[in-house]
């Protein structure tokens, strides 16, 4: 018989034994004999279904299948390795480190969520789940666990974010303040849509002034304890991209007034004052956030002028293949949900095509109701 009563100083107890499919024996004690029913229902369901879990693995804690996770992808960059040890470190060990990976639930996880939500923005809360989700999937793929508990889970609304959208006369600006070791950089953002780490790793021989493109094929990230890493960026994000003439005339000046030809192809294109690379925490203050004072545009990013890009490309109708190859995304709906944002011009514009179209007159119709009203 599978089940027997137990008599313990306690009370009845329950104990269920069964064997591991290689024959050896294992047992588990439960209070009650329904419990104990409801588990050699389900161990025995499990075996005929094929999705049966040795006992013994999904009883493993929680931070030692993460740590295990947090090492298994041979491809992660450097920075997203800080920021998942960081994660798993301040959000998600504290409350789950000790606990059987089996035994966490959909009710764990949406407590979790719900105790984010009290203190953090929604999207921290999409961020640390993320990682929840990709450490508990990676339980189900290595046999931890039959199912993962991230399932049905509910989130507080993300709203929208807004971006300043920089115009051409606020981008000179910016340009001439951060100076002409980094003025290059404001462009390659807003007219290429690069980003920081894109524009800090630019080498010498990936503009092609031949043909008038630049190949992003490197990124300076940050790794572990801070220190710099020159990576490659994700595949998608590998692109080559046609420049405009004017921006080759800045860059090729760039390289001049720094002593700098094809015929090096290994220097970064921009430095700090010392010769070596770019640290962003550095080139920040010491650059960015005293030109955005001169230049009158306090509280903008670095990351602000690729959302300018963004915008501008579909306001200035490109294809929507063409710009998200150009900002690097796997899929054209990020570059619309992230990026892309409506301004009042277009705004503007849309109304006058609107007008014309169901009006019928050049001035979608305001003139002859102007002279309705005249009447």
């Amino acid at each position: 018989m599978a089940i027997s009563a137990r008599r313990t100083k306690g009370g009845t107890v329950y104990d269920v034994r069964l064997r591991y499919p290689l024959g050896r024996e294992y047992s588990r004690t439960f209070p009650t004999k329904k419990a104990a029913q409801q588990f050699e229902h389900t161990e025995r369901a499990d075996r005929f279904r094929g999705g049966w879990i040795d006992p013994r693995r999904s009883s493993v804690k929680f931070r030692d299948v993460a740590e295990e996770w947090l090492v298994s992808n041979p491809g992660k960059k450097p920075s997203t390795l800080v920021r998942d040890r960081s994660t798993l470190d301040v959000h998600l060990l504290p409350d789950l480190g000790d606990c059987a990976v089996g035994q966490i639930t959909p009710a764990d996880v949406q407590r979790l969520v719900r105790l984010w939500s009290s203190k953090l923005a929604p999207r921290s809360v999409r961020r640390q789940y993320a990682v929840l989700r990709a450490v508990l999937t990676f339980a189900v793929d290595t046999d931890r666990i039959t199912r993962s508990p991230c399932r049905r889970i509910k989130f507080p609304e993300v709203d929208p974010v807004r971006h300043r959208i920089v115009a051409p006369d606020e981008l000179k600006r910016l340009a001439d303040a951060v100076g002409e070791s980094s003025a290059p950089m404001v462009y390659l953002a807003a007219v290429l849509g690069m980003r920081w780490g894109e524009c800090a790793g630019l080498k010498v021989g990936a503009i092609d002034f031949d043909s008038n493109t630049i190949a992003i094929t490197s990124q300076l990230t940050r790794g572990h304890k801070g220190a710099i890493v020159d990576g490659a960026p994700k595949w998608q994000s590998h692109r080559t991209i046609a420049a405009p003439q004017a921006l080759m005339d800045l860059l090729s000046e760039h390289l001049r007034l720094r002593g700098l030809s094809g015929e090096d192809p290994d220097p970064y294109v921009f430095v700090a004052p010392d010769g070596r690379e770019l640290h962003y925490s550095n080139w920040r203050q010491r650059v960015w956030v005293p030109a955005l004072k001169s230049a009158g545009l306090e509280g903008l990013t670095f990351h602000a002028l690729r959302h300018a890009n963004a915008t501008a490309m579909v306001a200035l109708s490109v294809d929507i293949k063409t710009a998200q190859v150009r900002v690097g995304h796997k899929r054209a709906s990020t570059l619309l949900d992230i990026y892309a944002q409506a301004t009042t011009v277009g705004d503007r514009k849309a109304a006058d095509e609107l007008g014309r179209h169901f009006f019928g007159d050049e001035d979608g119709g305001q003139g002859s109701r102007d002279n309705g009203h005249a009447g």
